[in-house]
């Protein structure tokens, strides 16, 4: 896609997110040690039982720990979150974090991801929904009460209303990822 208001860059060759298609395949986990450009810290009071949702559950895989204090996470490259032991001084255990995290995966996955959610929390799951920014998302609250947003990109189609939507604000399709 290509914005009118920016020149166009096109960034799928850094980002490990495949374009969205019927063919489209994951990458496979990513074990490597790099500079993380962002990633989130998320408190809790139960490390075990957040590492085992977010690795059972969001698809995870622990890339290190230490003990007691922080579990780093990780799923794709670039796709970082640091569980750490929540002070309960300064984090009560009825006060949610105030936080959203998203994180992309690919159409193919988001069923089977938000399945071995609703297996770990019945009720934490929300059904999947379609953005006019043409992707389908799926909600879900994790057990330290952290709202997260799995999303994944759909095949743009440049008849359906989500294209209709992204021309409106002047982003249309490059000639190399339609």
């Amino acid at each position: 896609m290509t914005d009118q208001h920016t020149p166009y860059y096109d960034a799928f060759e850094i980002s490990p997110v495949p374009p969205p298609g019927p063919d489209a395949v994951a990458p496979e986990p990513y074990r490597g040690i790099y500079g993380m450009p962002a990633f989130v810290t998320i408190p809790t009071h139960d490390l075990s039982t957040s590492t085992q949702f977010w690795t059972a559950g969001l698809g995870f895989f622990e890339l290190f720990t230490i003990p007691g204090k922080l579990v780093h996470l990780r799923r794709w490259a670039f796709q970082d979150v640091l569980l750490v032991a929540a002070d309960p001084a300064t984090l009560p255990a009825s006060e949610p974090p105030a936080l959203t995290y998203s994180y992309a995966c690919i159409l193919t996955e988001l069923d089977g991801i938000a399945a071995d959610c609703r297996a770990l929390a019945p009720g934490a799951v929300g059904d999947p929904r379609d953005t006019p920014w043409n992707s389908r998302e799926v909600e879900i609250l994790t057990p330290e009460n952290a709202r997260i947003v799995v999303t994944a990109a759909k095949p743009y189609e440049p008849d359906s209303a989500a294209a209709r939507s992204l021309a409106a604000i002047g982003i249309t399709p490059s000639q190399e990822h339609p």
